[in-house]
C-alpha cells in the first residue's frame, strides 16, 4: 500500500526535526567562532573520527544502493556485496597511503592537488571535468532515484518529492562541511537503524513462508532455496559474469573501481582533509567497518524478495513494463513494514538520499569556488566573498539538478548502472595520473594529459570494438562474454586494460622527457607518513580476516 499512515509521519517528522534542530544547533555554534573558507569547505580541524566516519557513509550510500544494490541482490545474489565489502579493504589502504600525502602536503581538492603535482592546465581541465560530472551524472541520479524511491513508498508526487528532498540538502549544505559532517552521524544512525528494520522483516517474511520464525531462521533458509544467489565469485558460464567477472573483482578493475572512488575523489576525500592524521585515519577506519555491515541491510533484503518471488510472491508487484524489474524489490518490502516502522524506513531511505546530496553539492561548491572562482574569476577574493560563493553554487548546482534530472532516463537505465557506466570512462586513466603522482616523482604534465584524454578514447575504443570484430579469442581468458550473439568484454575488464595501457603510456612520455630534461614536480612523501599506530593496525587486520572469512565462506 503506497501511502503512510499517522505514526510513519510523525516517526518522520521526528527524524526531520532532530536533524533540522542539530544542524541549526551545530551552526550557530560554529558561527560563533573564527569562520573562514577553509573551515566552511572543510570543517578544517573540528571533525572528530565519528563524524568523518559517518560522513563518509551518509555521503556514500543513497537511493542508487538501497534500490539499485537491493535490484541486484534479487538478480544475481550476494556478489554485488563485492562493491562494499572489496570498499572495506579499500579504505584501509587509502587511510595508510593517500591521506597522509595530501595532509602533509596541505591538499584540500584534487584539482588542487593535480596543480601543485602537474600544471595548471590539468587542473582546470579535470575541475571542468569534474564539475560536469557531480552536476550532471551524480547530483541527477541521486535527487531522481531518490526522489522515485519516496514517491513509491510515500504515494507522493514524483516532483514534489524531488523539490522537497532538494531544499532539505540545500538547508543542511549552506551551512558548511561542520554541519555536513555531524547531521551525517544522525543520518547514519536513522540510514542503519531503518535498513535493519526492512532486513528484519525480509528475513521473518522468508521464515514464515515456510512455516517457522525468526531471523536466523529465515536467513538459513534462503541459503537452502537460493544456494546459486550465495556466491561471490562467478564462473563464466555464468549470466551476469558480464556484470561481475570472476577473479577480477579480487585482483582487477574492481580495485580500479574502488581506490579511484575512495582515494581520488573530492566527494569523498574532503570528510578528511579538515583532520588531522590520526582524527582523519581513525574516522576511515570506522567507515571501513561500516561498509562490512552494509551488504545485510541493501543486498539481504533484495535475496529475501527473489525467494519469495520464486515461491509465488509479489508477482504482480515485481513487474513492470511487462517484465520483471529487480529495482522494485525495495519498496516492495517497504510497503509491507507495519505504521511506524515504514515512517523508520522511510526515514533511513530520506536521509541516505539528502546526505549524499548534501555532500556532492558541498564538493560542488568547494571545487568551483577555490578552484575556478579563486584562481580564475576574482583571485582577490576575501573569506566572506568565497563562503558566500560557496553558498551560491549549492543553489545553482541543486536547481540545475532539479532541472535536468528528469530529462536523462536515469530510471531506465538503473541508478548504479548509469553512474558506473560514465564514471568508468574516465576513472582508469584519472586513477593512474593520481597513483603515479603519488609515488612516482618523474611523471610529467604532459603524461598526466595523456592519461586523461588517452584513456577516455581507450575506453570508447574497448566499448566499440566487439562490433568492430570478433573477440571469441578472449573467451577462453574469461576476458570477453558471449551477449545477444556478440562477444563483448566485461565492463570491469575493460576497466583494467585502460589502467594497464595509461600506466605504460604515463611511463614512456615521461621518459623520454625527462631524458630531454623536462622536470616534474613530485609531491612531498616521507616513509614515515605511512607508519600507522597500534590501534589503527589492529582495526585493519580485523577487517582483513573478515573480508577472508567472509570471501571463504561464500566464495
Amino acid at each position: 500500500m503506497k501511502t503512510l499512515d499517522t505514526k510513519d509521519y510523525i516517526v518522520f517528522l521526528i527524524y526531520f526535526l532532530i536533524v533540522s534542530f542539530y544542524g541549526l544547533w551545530i551552526y550557530n555554534k560554529k558561527k560563533s567562532q573564527a569562520s573562514g573558507s577553509h573551515d566552511y569547505f572543510l570543517a578544517e580541524g573540528s571533525l572528530t573520527w565519528w563524524a568523518i566516519g559517518a560522513s563518509l557513509i551518509a555521503s556514500n550510500i543513497s537511493a542508487e544502493q538501497f534500490i539499485g544494490m537491493s535490484g541486484s541482490g534479487f538478480k544475481m545474489g550476494l556478489a554485488i556485496a563485492t562493491y562494499e565489502w572489496m570498499a572495506a579493504a579499500t579504505l584501509v589502504i587509502v587511510a595508510v597511503f593517500f591521506i597522509p600525502v595530501y595532509l602533509k602536503n596541505k591538499i584540500y581538492t584534487m584539482p588542487q592537488f593535480l596543480s601543485q603535482r602537474y600544471n595548471g592546465t590539468v587542473a582546470m581541465i579535470m575541475a571542468v571535468f569534474w564539475l560536469l560530472l557531480y552536476v550532471v551524472v551524480n547530483l541527477t541520479s541521486i535527487l531522481y532515484l531518490g526522489a522515485l524511491a519516496v514517491s513509491a513508498i510515500s504515494g507522493f508526487n514524483l516532483t514534489f518529492c524531488m523539490y522537497a528532498i532538494a531544499i532539505f540538502a540545500i538547508i543542511i549544505t549552506l551551512g558548511g562541511m561542520k554541519v555536513i559532517g555531524y547531521t551525517d552521524v544522525i543520518q547514519v544512525f536513522f540510514l542503519i537503524l531503518g535498513g535493519l528494520a526492512t532486513t528484519y522483516l525480509a528475513l521473518n517474511l522468508v521464515a514464515e513462508h515456510y512455516g517457522t520464525t525468526g531471523v536466523l531462521n529465515g536467513f538459513s533458509l534462503m541459503t537452502t532455496h537460493a544456494n546459486e544467489h550465495f556466491h561471490m565469485i562467478f564462473k563464466k558460464d555464468n549470466p551476469n559474469y558480464i556484470d561481475l567477472p570472476g577473479l577480477t573483482l579480487l585482483v582487477g578493475g574492481m580495485w580500479i573501481v574502488n581506490l579511484n572512488y575512495w582515494g581520488c575523489n573530492q566527494y569523498i576525500t574532503q570528510r578528511a582533509l579538515g583532520a588531522d592524521l590520526p582524527t582523519a585515519r581513525g574516522g576511515i577506519l570506522f567507515a571501513a567497518f561500516l561498509k562490512l555491515l552494509m551488504p545485510i541491510i541493501v543486498v539481504i533484503p533484495g535475496i529475501a524478495a527473489y525467494v519469495l518471488y520464486k515461491e509465488g510472491g509479489f508477482q504482480s508487484e515485481m513487474i513492470q513494463g511487462g517484465e520483471v524489474n529487480p529495482d522494485r524489490a525495495y519498496p516492495v518490502l517497504l510497503n509491507l513494514l507495519p505504521a511506524g516502522l515504514k515512517g523508520l524506513s522511510f526515514a533511513a531511505l530520506t536521509a541516505a538520499v539528502v546526505a549524499s546530496l548534501a555532500g556532492k553539492a558541498n564538493s560542488i561548491a568547494t571545487i568551483f569556488t577555490l578552484d575556478i572562482f579563486k584562481k580564475v574569476i576574482k583571485p582577490d577574493a576575501n573569506e566572506k566573498a568565497l563562503v558566500n560563493t560557496g553558498k551560491i553554487s549549492v543553489v545553482v548546482a541543486m536547481i540545475l539538478g532539479v532541472v535536468i534530472a528528469p530529462h536523462l532516463g536515469i530510471d531506465k537505465k538503473g541508478g548504479f548502472q548509469y553512474i558506473q557506466e560514465y564514471t568508468g570512462f574516465v576513472s582508469p586513466g584519472i586513477f593512474a595520473m593520481f597513483i603515479l603522482g603519488f609515488f612516482w616523482k618523474k611523471a610529467t604534465s604532459n603524461a598526466a594529459l595523456f592519461a586523461t584524454i588517452g584513456g577516455f578514447i581507450a575506453s570508447l575504443f574497448l566499448k566499440f570494438l566487439p562490433g568492430m570484430m570478433d573477440l571469441s579469442f578472449l573467451a577462453p581468458f574469461g576476458f570477453a562474454v558471449p551477449v545477444n550473439g556478440v562477444y563483448e568484454i566485461p565492463f570491469l575488464d575493460r576497466m583494467g586494460f585502460v589502467f594497464v595501457f595509461c600506466i605504460i603510456g604515463m611511463y614512456i612520455i615521461s621518459m623520454i622527457e625527462n631524458s630531454k630534461g623536462t622536470r616534474s614536480h613530485g609531491l612531498e612523501v616521507d616513509t614515515k607518513m605511512f607508519k600507522t599506530t597500534p590501534g589503527f593496525a589492529i582495526g585493519a587486520i580485523v577487517i582483513g580476516v573478515l573480508l577472508t572469512v567472509l570471501y571463504t565462506i561464500y566464495w
